[in-house]
């Protein structure tokens, strides 16, 4: 089955494998030690990668995995000439460019691709590859709307592909501790779960665009950049990086999605959640005064059996609670369990417990229990060998995404959502149903295929 994205025209494809010229005669296979790495693996148990979006996250991910001696780097592709020829250069002689993944993903050699372009890209590239036969580490946020959730888990179950999501605060040792203490009970029963991430750009925020630079003078190709999202008008401090895009709803979502798998992700997995019932958000755009039009404060309560969970975004007050540290500006985030017995609070490398009275006198710390992790990028290349779901795979990740994307879909309503999590989809509410799927720019198609599981 194949996805409603336009396809190639001839003009489009002699263009992207003009980047490609001279390379056309590389073997299908290439020992590990012309890439750099050890040399042990044959090329029978190579695994042949490609990267989407070759940006600062994403050649972090390619370089960890090209440190593995059974990953051969052979393809990488970015709509921005100066990126693309960075990684094609750390690659010479086995790395062929292109700028468009399209053609990437029709590659017979390429076994998989890590794809760490802009949020709005995501669904598409990621059903893309699954269409494909290519196993995708698919950088956070997994998507920007419920349909789009719900479409990558299905076409990675449907295409049986091993999907990892990037949320590799999830290999900590400090999470897994967290999780075993939670999960020992010493906590008693927990009712409510806060979390929270802050920062100050007050009052300028990511700034605004002085000059009348062109996306054409950058050698970066903005129709395409925007693809399914609006065609706005090139701005440079809108392109420059994942930090940058949380100013802009249209392209990230704000600085929930681009933060709250990392944070969230925690109880979820400490508290096996499943899906909230009700979701009430709130927030706005108060104070910043830069080109962009996110919100700058956020609220969200998430309702589940038995349990509550807040989410606190703030990019004007940085104050970290008791996770504060030094009395200065700077990125804060921290998760509270609070149970009748105690509460945790952590973040992303130490926690504490403090106790309600000696309720927790005759607590015994629980042993490790949860083996310590390879690695979130190493986790997923064995996992593409053993055909073995990695642990953040997306059917476990719609647990994170779908109660960060039901939150921007509160936000904007003005209202609560209600969620059947048999049903997997709101009730009661038509025009947040209608919402929940996005209208992509023409002539890109919202693949509704994969909507059903």
């Amino acid at each position: 089955m194949k996805t409603s994205n336009p396809s190639l025209t001839r003009r489009d494809f002699l263009k992207t494998a003009s980047l490609a010229a001279g390379a056309i005669a590389l073997p299908t296979f290439i020992p590990a030690s012309a890439l750099g790495g050890a040399g042990k693996a044959p090329p029978s148990e190579r695994i042949n990668l490609g990267l989407i979006g070759c940006g600062g996250m994403g050649t972090s991910n390619l370089n960890i995995c090209a440190r593995e001696p059974d990953v051969a780097v052979t393809a990488a592709c970015d709509v921005w000439d100066a990126r693309l020829e960075t990684v094609t250069e750390r690659f010479k002689g086995s790395c062929r460019g292109y700028k468009d993944y399209r053609e990437m993903l029709q590659q017979p050699n390429l076994d998989a691709v890590i794809i760490a372009t802009p949020p709005h890209w995501h669904a598409l590239q990621a059903i893309a590859a699954c269409e494909a036969g290519k196993d995708l580490y698919l950088q956070k946020p997994m998507t920007l709307h419920l349909g789009e959730s719900l479409a990558v888990r299905n076409a990675v179950n449907r295409h049986r592909r091993i999907c990892q999501i990037g949320t590799q605060i999830h290999a900590s040792e400090n999470y897994r501790r967290v999780v075993e203490m939670v999960r020992s009970g010493n906590l008693g029963p927990i009712g409510t779960v806060r979390t929270f991430n802050v920062m100050n750009q007050h009052p300028d925020g990511v700034g605004r665009v002085k000059d009348s630079q062109t996306a054409e003078s950058l050698g970066l190709d903005w129709d395409l950049w925007c693809g399914p999202a609006p065609l706005c008008p090139f701005n440079r401090i809108l392109a420059r990086d994942s930090y940058n895009h949380g100013s802009w709803m249209a392209y990230s979502g704000g600085w929930t999605p681009g933060m709250a798998p990392h944070i969230i992700d925690l109880p979820v997995w400490a508290l096996d959640l499943g899906f909230p019932l009700v979701t009430s958000s709130t927030g706005g755009r108060y104070f910043l005064q830069d080109d962009g039009d996110a919100y700058d404060h956020h609220e969200v309560l998430w309702q589940y059996p038995k349990l509550t969970m807040t989410w606190m975004s703030s990019l004007t007050n940085s104050y970290g609670f008791d996770l504060h540290g030094e009395p200065k500006p700077q990125r804060r985030l921290g998760i509270y369990f609070h149970g009748a017995n105690g509460t945790l609070y952590a973040n992303y490398s130490q926690f504490k417990i403090v106790p309600e009275g000696d309720k927790m006198k005759d607590c015994v710390e629980p042993p490790k229990s949860i083996p310590p992790s390879p690695g979130h990028e190493r986790e997923w290349l064995d996992c593409i060998k053993s055909r073995q779901p990695p642990s953040c795979n997306p059917n476990y990740h719609v647990r994170v995404d779908i109660p960060i994307l039901l939150s921007l879909l509160s936000l904007k309503l003005g209202r609560s959502i209600r969620f059947d999590p048999q049903k997997e989809w709101i009730v009661g509410d038509s025009e947040a149903s209608k919402l929940a799927v996005p209208k992509y720019r023409p002539p890109w198609k919202f693949p509704k295929q994969y909507l059903k599981a």
